[in-house]
């Protein structure tokens, strides 16, 4: 079972005043795991957090975690202007972009951030359109596969995003000539590693990386970025990873690789989005509806446009329905959604407590990539955010979408 981060009565209460569907997130424990984050990684004076701002683009969870030391990571034009309105600027927005439009690069040298390169082409294509900041990160490729135990993680060879060794070094020597004077390094290669051995296996094949490129082209690594991936527990029975675990993996790796090579000054970054919120946040909607022909169904406020993962990933997100956690388990549903498409459930032959009409049920581990990847099918419109605050309030993020908005950009 898992435990939900509100009582019976806060939900209640939240559902009253704001209406279901909503998403609510969880200060507190927001606020907790970006500090245990940072003890753990203090062993680098240079650490930052760099928050994946697609998994979460609301200004109040920014602001939180900008409070708790975190930057903000950006792919796009729009979450640049958004982290400017939240008071980001310069190093602290990194710009990792791919197939990147014009506007969204000079944004991006506007407001001083740390740009990261996706392509050897990028290189003319950052000095036609906008300029060669003193400071450039380059984004790696190793190709081949990536594996832990000898069980397959992912293939970076079939992945669109970054660079080889070869064009990695070119790339470098070309930005010197125009004016850089220090580098970053930035990869990405598993998305949601639940197991300890991913970030320092990673940080291992960076930081040999980094003495090669420094060796080869004279060029100043001023940081590492390790990027994402690091995963949560989305199974009640599953053990989610340890970061003091892993930052230490990450620290033998640098004392014994690059500190021998003089390298000691290479600041360790990362940009996390879903270990940092998808724990902190749930999707609050209320059973409307139940029908019973060849399965036993469960028909929600809430649809796939609240929350996608389920129905594009065949995802699995927990689920409690409030008041019943101690009652048995005697039921298999399918809880679905109101969408004409059929793979609109957030669960299938799940087994849960008897659920009646006007429940209320708690979908678990939506902090990330939940509301921020709603949508407008069907007409739907999107769900309000919400925080509960530290001390038992609650606070309007986002208000719901209404039919003004959904006509607002048409044409009549």
């Amino acid at each position: 079972m898992k435990e939900v981060f509100a009582t019976k009565s806060q939900f209640e209460e939240i559902a009253r005043k704001y209406g279901t569907p909503v998403h609510i997130y969880d200060e507190k424990g927001i606020r907790e795991n970006a500090r245990k984050l940072y003890d753990a990684f203090s062993w680098n004076k240079g650490y930052k957090e760099y928050f994946a701002v697609k998994a979460t683009p609301t200004p109040g969870i920014l602001k939180i975690l900008k409070e708790e030391g975190c930057g903000a990571d950006c792919s796009s034009l729009t979450e640049l202007m958004l982290s400017e309105k939240c008071g980001l600027s310069g190093s602290e927005i990194m710009f990792s972009s791919n197939e990147t439009p014009v506007a969204d690069m000079q944004k991006a040298y506007e407001l001083g951030a740390y740009i990261n390169l996706d392509d050897y082409t990028h290189v003319e294509f950052l000095k036609k359109v906008a300029g060669v900041p003193e400071t450039v990160c380059c984004r790696y490729n190793p190709g081949g596969v990536f594996s832990v135990a000898n069980q397959i993680m992912d293939n970076p060879r079939d992945a669109k995003y970054g660079m080889t060794k070869g064009q990695m070094k070119s790339a470098y020597r070309d930005l010197m000539a125009a004016g850089a004077k220090h580098f970053g390094i930035h990869a990405f290669l598993v998305s949601n590693a639940t197991f300890n051995e991913y970030y320092p296996m990673m940080a291992k094949k960076l930081f040999k990386l980094a003495v090669e490129l420094n060796r080869d082209t004279g060029a100043h690594i001023a940081f590492i970025n390790l990027s994402g991936g690091i995963g949560v527990p989305y199974y009640p029975d599953q053990i989610g990873p340890d970061i003091y675990v892993i930052a230490e993996g990450v620290r033998k790796a640098y004392e014994e690789i690059l500190v021998p090579a003089g390298m000691d000054d290479v600041a360790i970054f990362t940009e996390l989005g879903r270990y940092m919120l998808a724990p902190y946040g749930c999707l609050l909607t209320r059973a409307v509806h139940e029908k019973h022909i060849y399965k036993e169904y469960i028909g929600v406020d809430a649809c796939a446009c609240d929350l996608m993962r389920p129905a594009m990933y065949g995802a699995y997100h927990h689920i409690t329905v409030l008041g019943k956690e101690n009652m048995p388990e005697d039921h298999l549903y399918d809880v679905v959604g109101s969408l004409c498409e059929n793979n609109d459930k957030f669960a299938i032959d799940r087994e849960l407590p008897e659920i009646d009409v006007g429940d209320l049920l708690v979908i678990h581990d939506t902090g990330a990539h939940g509301h921020a990847m709603g949508y407008n099918y069907n007409g739907k419109l999107r769900s309000p955010e919400v925080l509960l605050c530290e001390d038992g309030s609650t606070k309007l993020l986002r208000r719901r979408e209404t039919p003004d908005d959904y006509f607002a950009t048409m044409v009549f």
